[in-house]
């Protein structure tokens, strides 16, 4: 839903926060950084040791892996650098929420913190060490990946974002002439 221009505020004056929607942003990435948590612990405790899970034949199987890099195991040994940089999307996602006027945008940067968040948490707290944590994967698409559902909120916020800016909509819920 776009903002209309409160007659109150002085013309170049930046738009107040949106509380709703920023209370929407913490609310999902909360959910979804409290799912993610609870899945990996459930993946350790049931899937060490264990053979794969298969849910879909060889399309989709439940099988533990650490990962020390990014997205198909990119920048593998990097791990402190990615997570400075997860660090940094954190607080840039944060700033830009206060400029929030659209429920779609809410809901991308909730999914997108959720996932940073989850994935964060692991590379914090889990072995090897501080900053350098290996994420707790265990989600194995055919072969081709393993993720986990910080991954699969990271990716939905993606495409929403995607979306979202081919439809024109703006953060603060206008919408402009990009992608017509």
């Amino acid at each position: 839903m776009p903002t209309t221009p409160d007659p109150e505020q002085p013309a170049g004056a930046p738009a107040p926060a949106n509380w709703r929607l920023i209370g929407r942003v913490a609310a999902i990435a909360v959910v979804v950084t409290g799912i993610d948590q609870l899945t990996k612990w459930w993946a350790e405790s049931e899937l060490t040791g264990r053979e794969p899970i298969q849910l879909i034949g060889d399309l989709l199987q439940l099988r533990l892996l650490y990962n020390s890099g990014a997205a198909f195991s990119i920048a593998t040994g990097l791990t402190w650098l990615l997570t400075l940089i997860v660090i940094v999307v954190i607080v840039v996602v944060i700033r830009a929420s206060a400029k929030l006027g659209s429920g779609g945008w809410a809901v991308a940067f909730g999914l997108l913190l959720g996932g940073a968040f989850g994935n964060l948490i692991d590379r914090l707290f889990r072995d090897p060490g501080f900053l350098e944590g290996h994420v707790v994967d265990f989600i194995d698409y055919g072969g081709l990946f393993v993720g986990n559902i910080a991954d699969i909120a990271i990716t939905a916020a993606a495409i929403l974002i995607a979306l979202l800016t081919w439809r024109g909509v703006k953060l603060e819920g206008a919408r402009g002439t990009v992608g017509r």
